[in-house]
């Protein structure tokens, strides 16, 4: 026998015809004396049928969940009220005619269809039996068929596919960075790439002009929720390009990873400076498919007799306020949840304040003005049976932030106006100052060009600089980001100055980067998508873990492989390494 289709092709089209299907057994049913059971492969199910009058009915009496099987018979119209309009399949059935074991099956840890409903400890210890579970194979599938889109497009795009190396130098960032020991040179490492970063601009110094890869990238980060040690991104770099242009090639190309899960994208995205972003929602990831927005009421407090708004005032702080619909039925104890997120975030507190009955109820409204509070109900556009939640600090940004946080939380309980809502979040800064360290560090990208109009105080004033560092956000989650690189090296090196890399340490750390730029490399910049999180969202996945194939623990450890792991002595020998009993 051979196989001729797949088991969840099959349907009326192919009534009267002699079909071979191979897969696993899904159910089991005696109806009767007659055998009924669902053969299950990655396309889905199709029932055969067995009489008590088959020479194979013995052998299919002694089938189990999970036996492999290749089945062969004639395709049949299924006997009137046996019908499953709920199945692709639904309407056929195969008459056996010749049936084969080809394995066997000890009792799952879990059943198959239920497997998401086990504990993620067990799914990941049996991945091979979770990866069985139908909305699994969706997952793998949709993630393969946007890979796939992903390569069409970019190839149409004049991009050509560069594999750059997985053994590189570490990074100025070490210490994320995963160290792979060479056995040849004692004492000296590779780094696993966090991104193809400077192979990509060398490509373009190149004249490669357009590159593109699936890249897997490594990070040994801190531990975080929804977060992996290695993960895939569609990466790209293109010479001769503005911001425009790269949002204009990544628009077309979400447009064409959409049409592959039958969705339908309105471009150009919206687009929202950094600042903006964080003083409308507080957050330089807004989910904007929610008309909310927080809003800045400092000027309303200008002459407040509430000490703490004044003394944030006083030392050029900022107070923000939103509004929380149909929050006045909010409980003390729900809202102290509120208070404790946003201490969470950075406040030192929330004042808060119902808007019920037509009168004010907080224990705060005796501090304010009648004036005042009509004025922040009229900023917020508050209404009967809301509640607004107003922050302060001397941090504007910490304001922002936890105010951000709020919002994040409060748009739960609104309806959305929209399914996808993109934006690309752009002038970010280039540079932000580390205290502890006296010293500034690369707010995203350390290879970000500066605004030329802010080049002049780049020195005198580097907080102030703008880049031309860009996020592409949906949905609240940061899906990319990219920016227009540095294409000259005396400009590279004053940023990396800056960031206490002096020119012989930038060279020893950036050498290959910073050579090629001097041999005239042409403007060029890039993006990176991330693979793991679009697939997840097209899905309607929480997780990133439940669209790839073989994902790490929280802990980042692999219950499959059951690595990381020690390793014999004769190996780290070899390699010239100790470990520390500390």
């Amino acid at each position: 026998m051979k196989r001729t289709n797949y088991c969840g092709v099959l349907n009326a089209a192919h009534l009267g015809t002699k079909q071979t299907v191979c897969g696993w057994v899904n159910s089991y049913r005696n109806h009767g004396g007659v055998l009924f059971i669902d053969v299950r492969d990655r396309s889905g199910l199709v029932q055969i049928v067995v009489g008590p009058e088959s020479p194979f009915f013995e052998l299919a009496s002694s089938l189990r969940n999970e036996y492999v099987v290749e089945v062969s018979g004639e395709v049949k119209h299924r006997i009137e009220g046996a019908v499953n309009k709920n199945l692709p399949t639904g309407e056929i059935e195969i008459a056996v005619e010749n049936l084969k074991l080809l394995n066997t099956s000890v009792p799952l840890p879990f059943d198959v269809e239920k497997s998401r409903e086990a504990s993620e400890e067990t799914r990941m210890k049996y991945r091979y039996l979770d990866l069985r579970n139908p909305v699994m194979v969706r997952n793998l599938t949709l993630r393969h068929k946007i890979a796939q889109a992903a390569r069409r497009y970019l190839d149409s795009q004049g991009f050509l596919e560069v594999e750059t190396p997985m053994l590189t130098r570490s990074t100025p960032e070490g210490a994320r960075d995963y160290l792979v020991p060479s056995r040849i040179h004692h004492g000296q490492f590779y780094a696993l790439p966090q991104s193809p970063q400077m192979f990509k601009q060398t490509l373009m110094a190149s004249g490669i002009d357009r590159y593109f890869q699936l890249a897997r990238c490594f990070r040994d980060e801190d531990l975080r929720a929804d977060r992996q040690p290695e993960h895939t991104q569609i990466d790209m770099e293109m010479s001769f390009v503005t911001i425009e242009d790269i949002h204009e090639i990544v628009e077309g190309l979400m447009t064409e990873i959409f049409k592959t899960a039958g969705q339908t994208l309105q471009t150009p995205f919206a687009k929202l400076p950094y600042n903006d972003a964080m003083n409308l929602y507080g957050s330089d990831k807004p989910d904007l498919r929610y008309d909310l927005q927080i809003k800045k009421v400092s000027d309303i407090f200008a002459h407040t007799g509430f000490k703490v708004f004044a003394d944030v005032l006083a030392a050029q702080g900022a107070i923000y306020a939103v509004r929380g619909e149909k929050g006045a039925a909010l409980s003390r104890g729900q809202i102290d949840k509120l208070t404790d997120l946003a201490k969470k975030n950075g406040a030192k507190g929330l004042v808060w304040l119902k808007v019920k009955d037509g009168k004010w109820e907080s224990p705060t409204a005796k501090f304010f003005t009648e004036e005042e509070m009509k004025a922040l109900q009229t900023a917020v556009a508050a209404q009967e049976g809301d509640i607004i939640l107003v922050g302060s600090d001397a941090c504007v940004r910490t304001c922002q932030s936890f105010m951000g946080a709020l919002r994040k939380e409060l748009v739960k309980n609104l309806t959305p106006q929209c399914e996808w809502a993109f934006v690309w979040i752009t002038d970010f800064p280039l540079l932000e100052y580390i205290p502890e360290e006296d010293r500034w560090d690369a707010a995203h990208n350390p290879f970000t060009a500066p605004h030329e109009e802010d080049l002049d105080k780049l020195e005198s004033d580097p907080g102030s600089v703008r880049s031309y560092q860009f996020d592409m956000v949906l949905n609240g989650n940061e899906l990319a980001s990219g920016s227009v690189r540095n294409a000259r090296r005396d400009i590279q090196e004053r940023i990396l100055a800056l960031m206490k890399h002096p020119k012989e340490e930038a060279a020893r750390r950036f050498g290959m980067l910073l050579n090629a730029l001097q041999y005239g490399a042409p403007p060029h910049g890039g993006i990176g998508i991330g693979l793991d999180r679009v697939t997840a969202l097209l899905s309607g996945e929480e997780s990133i873990r439940e669209v790839i194939a073989f994902p790490k623990t929280t802990q980042a450890v692999c219950l499959l492989t059951d690595s990381p792991n020690v390793v014999d002595a004769q190996q780290l020998k070899d390699l010239g390494i100790e470990i520390s009993k500390e």
